[in-house]
């Protein structure tokens, strides 16, 4: 999961990888190589979008069971990547992201099924009308075509988007983060074998091979046409390259700045259950929770409840002075706290006079991705929901809800938080886009 900020085009200031495991990251022609797996993509897109619903439910149904045959493999593959990030010395949520275990592989198996049980997104009618003339115009969703997808360390991303872009009749050239190669490769690697056993074209889904940066930038100039989407998927500095070199279309992000409002007419035990959950349960990925907002009203009973628990499970807190005072144990928080993703467990803490206030505060520091509001007045809930323009707001509800699993779209490559395109969950209806078909029986313009 992750998060992505607007559909816009940026400026510019191998061979196929069937044989995947005898290649090497030394390729001759690095570019060369590049635009024949651009080439490989764009034929497999056709061929994808020439197939029956039931093909590509077919394709991904065994994509799902050749992951969990290879449960020995990719599991092998991932601990030669965590040994290799422990020995660089990568932080607690990096690792988290990146590690795999049994459950976690047979979740992404799982996700896999889900997309394959999705109702398919191509061929369907959006809109219809006719006019007085006489013409029948129907308003039809197509494939994007070739998606890039551009990540760093999760895994699961590589099953994840390659399923959607099959879901939708899309070919994903991937290209992972050196801290995940070993274990992409082997997900890709059974992916691949089972869309050729189902007759499926298995360049629909394409793994770059090299780590050299090099392949990056090829992929950004659109590989001579042959790519339609780039999706960046990570830390500030790769999205930040991608949105200023890209010659295509990106769907990028900044940061998953989200937001908890404690109301003043907040449930005490909501409040405690859900801003612990919003942080804690998983604080490396993008709906973690990284500001909390007491209403000052309520600040002196339920601000020491919520920062015990939050506490007690080793989380870190940064308050304004006004919270201080409430609950002298925490850091005096600078204005950097307001703009900073964590993605660990620390949590910056303000008390606001007010709704108005927290909303004013969101306004200011949001990056557009997912808040929160929790209040038993449905006035102050309806009031948060008309006035905040981040693409997922909850009432009294965790913040961690803020996936595309959790919103039944079986998968996601990430959450767009622009107003272009696709908002929110990124899952295989919003890897289409549309072409009008006209029927007529002899109209001519006068």
């Amino acid at each position: 999961m992750h998060h992505w900020r607007i559909l816009q085009t940026g400026r510019v200031s191998g061979t196929s990888i069937a044989m995947m495991d005898t290649m090497t990251d030394q390729t001759a022609d690095l570019g060369e190589t590049m635009l024949r797996v651009g080439r490989n993509a764009r034929e497999a897109s056709r061929k994808l979008g020439r197939m029956s619903p039931a093909d590509r439910t077919r394709g991904l149904k065994a994509v799902a069971g050749a992951i969990r045959a290879a449960s020995d493999k990719i599991l092998s593959a991932n601990e030669a990547d965590m040994t290799a990030a422990r020995e660089k010395g990568l932080d607690a949520a990096m690792l988290d992201r990146l590690a795999l275990d049994a459950a976690r592989l047979e979740g992404i198996a799982s996700s896999v099924e889900a997309v394959a049980e999705l109702g398919d997104p191509i061929g369907r009618e959006l809109a219809r009308w006719e006019r007085p003339n006489g013409l029948d115009i129907a308003r039809v969703a197509v494939p994007l075509g070739v998606i890039g997808i551009i990540y760093e360390s999760r895994p699961n991303v590589t099953a994840d988007a390659g399923a959607l872009c099959l879901r939708s009749g899309n070919a994903a050239i991937l290209r992972c983060g050196s801290e995940s190669t070993q274990s992409s490769r082997a997900i890709v690697a059974a992916m691949r074998s089972a869309l050729k056993q189902e007759g499926l074209p298995e360049d629909a889904v394409q793994l770059v091979m090299t780590r050299d940066r090099a392949a990056v930038g090829h992929m950004l100039a659109g590989l001579e046409g042959n790519v339609d989407v780039i999706v960046p998927r990570g830390g500030r500095s790769l999205v930040e390259r991608v949105q200023k070199d890209a010659r295509v279309p990106v769907i990028g992000h900044l940061e998953g700045l989200c937001h908890v409002i404690v109301d003043k007419a907040a449930d005490p035990e909501k409040a405690v259950s859900i801003v612990l959950n919003a942080k804690m349960r998983r604080t490396g990925i993008c709906g973690s929770a990284e500001t909390l907002l007491v209403d000052a009203a309520v600040a002196d009973d339920l601000l020491p409840k919520m920062a015990a628990a939050l506490t007690d499970a080793g989380c870190e807190l940064r308050g304004d002075a006004r919270a201080r005072a409430i609950v002298p144990d925490m850091v005096e928080a600078t204005e950097a706290d307001w703009s900073t993703e964590y993605l660990a467990p620390i949590l910056a803490v303000a008390v606001v006079d007010d709704l108005t206030a927290a909303l004013d505060h969101i306004g200011t520091w949001s990056s557009g991705h997912t808040e929160c509001i929790i209040t038993e007045d449905e006035a102050a809930a309806e009031r948060f929901f008309a006035t905040v323009d981040s693409a997922i707001l909850l009432h009294n509800a965790s913040t961690q809800f803020a996936d595309g699993g959790e919103f039944g779209m079986g998968a996601e490559i990430g959450i767009a938080t622009g107003r272009i395109h696709a908002r929110g969950p990124v899952g295989a209806d919003q890897l289409t886009t549309y072409k009008y078909v006209v029927r007529g029986n002899g109209q001519v313009r006068p």
